[in-house]
């Protein structure tokens, strides 16, 4: 069975046979859930950026290439002829 010690600071190394079970890698976050019974599950704390889709909505509309050329010349103080 794979052990860890802790160390002063309240870390731990994950033995690999534990990351290679749970998939994980460098950088990747584990999340501990405690059950009722006092048991620790470790879980990998990933998501599938395909379930953040539409999330977050834009905050405005783009701009075309027109409007932002009027935006820089209003800006300047200059003004388009026609």
């Amino acid at each position: 069975m794979p052990y860890s010690r802790i160390t002063s600071k309240g870390q731990v190394t994950v033995p690999k046979a534990v990351r290679d079970a749970l998939g994980v890698e460098p950088g990747d976050r584990i999340a501990f859930r405690i059950e009722d019974d006092g048991s620790v599950v470790v879980e990998p704390e990933t998501v599938d950026l395909l379930e953040l889709r539409g999330l977050l909505k834009p905050r405005r509309r783009g701009i075309t290439t027109d409007e932002m050329g009027e935006a820089i010349r209003k800006g300047a103080g200059v003004r388009l002829q026609t």
